[in-house]
């Protein structure tokens, strides 16, 4: 029974750290780029959009370049979210997937 409980404290301690890296993770912000720096899009940790700057230059022009920009922005801001996401629950579950028990992997 000293195994059940060393893999029951793993297992708490996995879901603190868990709930740490999803904290962490909606925290974190990230910014895209578009056209050179003219448009730029910031995301928060499950990507809702916190701010757009266009450049004053732009908006002379074709609006559907804009548009094109913005989504292109976006699109950056989203995989660099994206990429820190992973990198933090990495961190978060260094050491814990292969250790805890036999054959278990996380969904990850």
């Amino acid at each position: 029974m000293k195994d059940l409980g060393k893999i029951m404290q793993q297992a708490q301690q996995m879901q603190a750290k868990m709930q740490e890296a999803q904290e962490k993770i909606e925290s974190t912000e990230a910014e895209g780029v578009a056209g050179a720096g003219l448009v730029s899009v910031r995301l928060k940790g499950k990507g809702d959009m916190v701010s757009v700057r266009i450049d004053p230059s732009l908006m002379g022009d074709d609006p559907e370049i804009v548009e094109d920009l913005i989504k292109a922005a976006h699109s950056d801001a989203r995989k660099r979210l994206d990429e820190a996401m992973e990198a933090a629950m990495k961190e978060a579950t260094q050491g814990l997937g292969g250790g805890m028990l036999p054959g278990f992997k996380l969904p990850f």
